[in-house]
Formats: C-alpha cells, sequence, structure tokens
C-alpha cells in the first residue's frame, strides 16, 4: 500500500469516514485534545466585542471563521484543555479564540479576541507558539460553507486534512511539527453562495532538548525483487502499550510507489517495522520511502528527528515455486514459465521449510558444514562441502545451490539437509536469474512453517488480516481487516 499524492485542495472529504480522520480522533481523544483551532490571523483592524463585523452588506460577501489556538507553555503533562464553543477562561489557560472575517477581498480582519487566562498571557498570545501535537481545526460562526483549505509549512510542504460533512469545519488528517511555521489559505462561500477567503499564519513550538527518535531505513537503494520488504529500525524504541504513539509514528512513515500500490506496516517488535504490499509489488516499480517524523511529536517519546530517505527499484517479477514432493522447482518471470529444474530437498529430519520466503543474498562460493546446524562432526550426516552459486533464503543457512553430488537424485527423492540442490548449470542460470527480494516458495515439504520475521523475510506468510492485526492505524481505525483503506496510505503530505 502506497501513500497518495499530495493534497492540493482539499475539498468535501467526509470528517469521520476515511481510516486517517478516524485514527486522528482516537489520537486527539487519547491525548485529552478535542476541537482545537490553531491559526493565527493575519495583521488587521479590531472592532471592540460587540461591534458589527466590518466587511457585511450587499457590497461585501463575507462570512466568519472560528479560530483559535492550543498555546504550547511547556507543561503539557498539566494542561487543562477545553473545546471549541465552549470556551470558559477559568478552566483554558492555554486556549486563544478568535473570530476572523473571511471576505471577498481576501483581507483577514480579527472581530472578537476573548481573555485567555491572565490579561497579560492574552496581551502576548498572538506571539506565543501553538502546541504541535493539537489538531488544527477550521470552522465557520456563521451560515455558509467551505470550499478549500490548504496549509502548507515554511518549506511548502502540504499539511494534509478532511472537510466534514456539512462543509463547515476542516480538521487536519497528519500531526503539524514543532517548530515550523504554517500558512494557512481558506476558501468558502457566505449563506448567498458568493465566493469569500482569507490567508492566515501561525508557528509551532520549538521541539524539546534531548534526543530525537529517528528511523533507518532498509533496503539500500536498489533495484530488488517483487517481494522486497521495507524496514524501519527506530532509534529508541516505542512499546507495543502506547497505541497512540505507534499511530502517529505510522502516519510519518511515508511510502509511496508508481503504480500505486495497496500495503501497510507491521510492529515486528517495538524497535522495527516492516511494509509490504497486500500483494507482490508490480515489476518495474518504483517505490519512494520517506519520514515525517522530523518535528512531530511521538506521545511521550519526545519528537522526531530528521531521518535520510530511500528511493529503490523492482525489477522483473521472478517467482520460484518448489514442490519437494514432485522434486520440481518452476521459475516464472512476469507470470510466464521460463525454466523447470529438477531438484531435491530436504529428506527425513531436515525437511526443506515451507512457505514463502525471499532472496536474501548471493554467494558465488561457500563452505557448507553440518555443525552450522547442529549436525556434529563424526556422525554419519556430517558434512564439509565446498559449494557454487549458493542463493541464500534464511539467515539460518538455507541456500538453493549446485549439488552436483545429488545429480542422480534431483527430479527423483529428497536426499539435502534442507537445502533446495539442483545442477551445477541449473544453479549458475538461477545465480543469475534472481535478485535480493526475489520470491523462493517451497510447497508440500513436510516440513516447518517459515517463521514471518526472525529468520529472514518471511513476512509473505501472514495472510493480509494477520499483516494489518500489526498496524496500530488500523487497531484504531477499528477496522484492522479493511483492506480497501489500507492505514498507510493516509499520508498525503511529501
Amino acid at each position: 500500500m502506497t501513500t497518495s499524492r499530495t493534497q492540493r485542495g482539499l475539498r468535501a472529504r467526509p470528517v469521520g469516514r476515511t481510516p486517517f480522520t478516524r485514527a486522528w480522533g482516537a489520537v486527539a481523544t487519547a491525548t485529552g485534545v478535542m476541537l482545537l483551532v490553531a491559526a493565527a490571523p493575519g495583521a488587521g483592524p479590531e472592532p471592540e466585542p460587540g461591534d458589527a463585523p466590518p466587511g457585511r452588506g450587499a457590497a461585501h460577501a463575507a462570512v466568519t471563521l472560528l479560530v483559535g489556538r492550543a498555546l504550547d507553555d511547556g507543561h503539557r503533562d498539566t494542561e487543562r484543555w477545553c473545546a471549541v464553543h465552549t470556551f470558559r477562561p477559568a478552566l483554558c489557560t492555554a486556549w486563544r479564540e478568535q473570530r476572523v472575517l473571511a471576505a471577498s477581498a481576501g483581507v483577514g480582519t480579527v472581530l472578537r479576541r476573548p481573555p485567555v487566562g491572565d490579561a497579560a498571557r492574552a496581551a502576548e498570545s498572538d506571539s506565543l507558539p501553538t502546541d504541535a501535537g493539537a489538531p488544527l481545526e477550521i470552522s465557520l460562526a456563521d451560515q455558509g460553507r467551505l470550499t478549500d483549505v490548504t496549509v502548507r509549512d515554511g518549506r511548502g510542504r502540504h499539511l494534509a486534512g478532511a472537510l466534514g460533512h456539512d462543509g463547515t469545519r476542516w480538521l487536519n488528517t497528519e500531526p503539524m511539527r514543532a517548530g515550523e511555521s504554517y500558512t494557512v489559505q481558506v476558501g468558502a462561500q457566505d449563506a448567498t453562495g458568493s465566493p469569500v477567503g482569507v490567508t492566515m499564519t501561525f508557528r509551532t513550538a520549538p521541539p524539546a532538548e534531548g534526543d530525537r527518535l529517528t528511523v533507518a531505513f532498509g533496503p539500500r537503494p536498489g533495484t530488488y525483487g517483487a517481494g522486497q520488504i521495507v524496514t524501519a529500525a527506530l532509534s529508541r524504541p516505542v512499546p507495543a502499550e502506547d497505541l497512540v504513539a505507534r499511530a502517529r509514528l505510522e502516519q510519518a512513515l511515508q511510502v509511496t510507489s508508481e503504480p500505486h500500490v495497496d500495503g501497510a506496516w507491521h510492529w515486528v517488535d517495538d524497535s522495527t517495522l516492516h511494509f509490504r504490499p497486500r500483494a507482490y509489488w508490480p515489476a518495474h516499480t518504483a517505490v519512494r520511502v520517506r519520514s515525517g517524523l522530523d518535528g512531530v511529536r511521538v506521545g511521550e517519546h519526545g519528537y522526531g528527528g530528521p531521518s535520510e530517505g530511500l528511493e529503490f527499484t523492482i525489477g522483473d517479477r521472478i517467482e520460484a515455486v518448489t514442490d519437494a514432493a514432485a522434486h520440481e522447482m518452476t521459475v516464472r518471470r512476469n507470470g510466464q514459465v521460463v525454466r523447470t529444474i529438477p531438484v531435491t530437498t530436504g529428506k527425513e529430519g531436515f525437511r526443506t521449510r515451507s512457505g514463502i520466503k525471499v532472496v536474501l543474498g548471493k554467494e558465488e562460493k561457500v563452505r557448507m558444514r553440518g555443525d552450522s546446524i547442529g549436525i556434529k562432526r563424526g556422525t554419519t550426516e556430517f558434512y564439509d562441502l565446498p559449494v557454487r552459486y549458493a542463493t541464500r533464503v534464511t539467515w539460518s543457512g538455507e541456500y538453493v545451490h549446485a549439488a552436483p553430488w545429488s545429480v542422480a537424485s534431483q527430479g527423483e527423492e529428497n536426499v539435502s539437509h534442507g537445502c533446495t540442490g539442483m545442477s551445477t548449470e541449473d544453479a549458475a542460470w538461477f545465480f543469475g536469474t534472481v535478485r535480493e527480494g526475489d520470491v523462493v516458495e517451497v510447497v508440500n515439504s513436510g516440513g516447518e512453517k517459515m517463521a514471518p520475521f526472525d529468520n529472514g523475510f518471511g513476512d509473505w506468510n501472514l495472510d493480509w488480516r494477520a499483516w494489518l492485526a500489526g498496524s496500530a492505524l488500523a487497531a484504531l481505525d477499528g477496522h484492522p481487516h479493511d483492506s480497501a483503506s489500507p492505514p498507510t496510505r493516509l499520508h498525503p503530505s511529501t
């Protein structure tokens, strides 16, 4: 699953209907932050409370936006939050609310400035930074509808969001970054349908001092097979108990591809995530992986830091399927059979693992010894052999390789200690055909199932339902088995 394209204009996507907005709502609820507006208007005249809004009348179309922000005062753990429309100064020490006029001329005008906390704090609130961890919402204070909301940070990156059903409010669907300035452009229609607009700016508080959470992506840049897994190694763990923080992190790890595929992140452990499509990558796919963690608050685990992105491509789609009972491997390229190879696989007591594996690497010459898999020296099963054209598929030592000593058994019976053996000619061809990430599957071997994560890339042995069960976003969304709406597609900013 890849992410969708960057949203240039955000039109009529219902809030509360997409997995991303449902997950963000869960994040907001869990942190005690609901319906907070974070936008500071540009300079303009400010009438006293109760004055008639300027610009109203037959000559000028206008609509009033409800605008405010949650201020970051460095005491988030003890902060008392308020919801928009329920403002009570005695309870809301970090809440600032304003009304901004969106007019046909596109000029923002502050109409009302309610008191916030003590007078000194209220007087300084224009310069106080917004909490990056709070949701950003823009809503209408009178009749009309929002038609377009575009939010960009100081580097031109779009902040994704969605309009509500009735077109009267907009909510961001990905977190803001700390230490960033944001420009908000709002388009709307007043009660008569006349277009109006306004541009506003605000900034978020800088991240707290200390080590930042970063991520290292894999594999290295290059060309890989259709079964290649994207890995993300975190600089410090995020425990499973903190589902909200894990969901926030997943939101920030962006995978896009051309052509588009459906896929998702899965937590392997507290410090490792894997990403895979629902099905194998199409041949010649271009994949781009980026971290949007820089400046993003990840729960109580601090802020994300800068991480290097990754780009790689998929080559021809090579799939090698070995039927151990038939003693035969069938190799397909882009769906077409290109070679059928007589093989021998693991004998009784050493059955070859069944299931889907992925090529981990290739070694033209390797020395194989029985003690590497627990066979004692001096026993009849012990071996010590130089082997050519060895294609590795597990870290524990399972290969596809040349086995000239067993040619008489290849295609007839299984005599190996777990590897897939073939003639030197066939092994040389296979070695030259496959690359890292290509799919190697074994069926009818009678061996144990390939483990998903601890012996190579066995990720494909989990069905899609089980894969999504490892996504914090899917869990917060409440639809972990919804294959039509994979969670990582919901990070459109680039």
